[in-house]
């Protein structure tokens, strides 16, 4: 496993990380929690030190907290999420930050995250939506810095809106805060544009989730693939979106003279190759994914004439219509 540092924080973190939205039994069907735990393990054992979770996502903090618990001298690193008090996801303009974010709310959700999880603190405490108006205002600031000064989180940071990475730059700018966490793969390649330029000027690190595209660049999606009732996936590929990434990825795989199989360790090749990255959680909720998708830290990087074919396959969507 190799490992990045994140930003300037002095933490360093597994390039490949866990995403452990997946085992909570929340908005993703089929995870069992004694497999769960197991992957959990096998990460751990093959070096992976950060894993990503959140009070929204069901009991996926208590499963995180019972497998960090159980390998405390690991050195592994937390990170949990704080929902908007109002509930509205993704934030909108013209929101006051005492609606979303204010200070009394952040403690209770920390406390709340810190019981499920069984710790005294997290590594990285982020706020779950994110909107740049709210940079200079607002008592979330300082509350975020009363909570370091009692070592009850080390650091801070924002999970960016779902395909808005222009929309935290001037909190990075800002220099308030250690880490974002955003949407970014073959198909969404927007934050190269900007974010990642400005994290890298301020020292800022970056999380990357949904490299895969929610299993739309795993190679495997086809016209006919289905989600079960009550799986998030059932509306993120609604319509004929399915047979749309079945094409695109058939066109991907064809341009690189790659077979469909590899097509997953490519996308998350390509999500490392970026410079900025510090690591990458991938959904992980079996042992199977966890051993395929960490043995790409120590496999081949992929070459220039490679990253210059994918560059040319950036898919502008509308995910909310």
């Amino acid at each position: 496993m190799r490992y990045r540092e994140l930003g300037r924080s002095g933490l360093s973190v597994s390039e490949i990380g866990y995403g452990a939205w997946g085992i909570g039994a929340s908005s993703w069907v089929g995870a069992t929690e004694d497999e769960s735990v197991r992957a959990l393990h096998r990460a751990i054992d093959l070096g992976v030190n950060f894993v990503d979770t959140a009070r929204g996502y069901g009991e996926s903090e208590r499963i995180v907290g019972r497998v960090v618990r159980e390998r405390a001298g690991d050195g592994v690193h937390v990170a949990t999420k704080v929902p908007p008090k109002n509930g509205v996801w993704p934030a909108p303009d013209g929101l006051d930050p005492a609606e979303t974010f204010p200070g009394a709310h952040i403690r209770e959700s920390l406390a709340t995250s810190l019981r499920a999880l069984g710790l005294d603190r997290v590594d990285l405490l982020q706020f779950h939506v994110w909107n740049d108006e709210w940079v200079g205002r607002g008592d979330w600031l300082e509350t975020v810095a009363a909570l370091k000064e009692e070592g009850r989180i080390r650091l801070f940071g924002v999970s960016i809106n779902d395909h808005q990475p222009g929309n935290a730059l001037e909190l990075v700018r800002s220099g308030v805060v250690d880490a974002v966490q955003v949407i970014y793969n073959v198909f969404d390649q927007s934050p190269a544009d900007a974010l990642f330029p400005a994290c890298a000027e301020h020292g800022v690190g970056v999380v990357v989730r949904v490299a895969l595209d929610e299993g739309g660049l795993t190679g495997r999606m086809t016209a006919g693939t289905t989600f079960p009732e009550g799986d998030f996936r059932s509306r993120y590929f609604r319509g004929d979106r399915p047979a749309q990434v079945e094409r695109r990825v058939g066109a991907i795989t064809e341009d690189l003279g790659i077979p469909r199989e590899e097509m997953a360790a490519t996308a998350l090749r390509f999500v490392l190759a970026a410079p900025a990255v510090s690591t990458v959680i991938p959904g992980m909720r079996s042992v199977r994914n966890v051993e395929r998708n960490t043995a790409l830290s120590d496999g081949p990087l992929l070459t220039d004439e490679q990253l210059a074919v994918l560059a040319k396959h950036r898919w502008e969507r509308n995910f909310y219509s």
